[in-house]
């Protein structure tokens, strides 16, 4: 079941939501770093976020910025974690239940690159 262009503000509050929800019931350390990433909620990537090789409508998530052990990089933004709400709706295949599921694994996976995790580690975490 696709998302219709006005369902994005309830996809919006869900996500919101379910987010707030996670981030307080992550361990104090976890939380607090947690407190120093935006999360940013999108229908879709912007075309100047995607790697040459990325699909649109592959993309749940993306983490930008530098990773909380990197300091004077050559980021030119703030960490960031991108959820794209119509790709996580597709993903769970229009079930609101899924919906949020799919929201907490997915920020869960990019936290996890903001706290210096590679893929191979949240592999290995189960948070792939």
């Amino acid at each position: 079941m696709a998302a219709r262009p006005g369902h994005f503000s309830r996809l919006l509050r869900d996500a919101d939501a379910e987010v707030t929800r996670l981030r307080a019931s992550l361990p104090e350390e976890i939380r607090e770093a947690s407190a120093e990433v935006t999360v940013v909620c999108q229908m879709l990537p912007d075309q100047d976020l995607l790697l040459e090789d990325e699909d649109v409508g592959d993309l749940l998530g993306l983490f930008v910025g530098e990773n909380r052990f990197e300091t004077g990089g050559d980021s030119p933004v703030p960490p960031q974690i991108y959820l794209f709400l119509k790709n996580i709706w597709e993903e769970a295949e229009g079930d609101p239940r899924v919906f949020r599921r799919e929201v907490r694994k997915t920020y869960l996976h990019e936290l996890g690159h903001y706290l210096g995790l590679n893929e191979e580690d949240l592999g290995q975490r189960g948070m792939e």
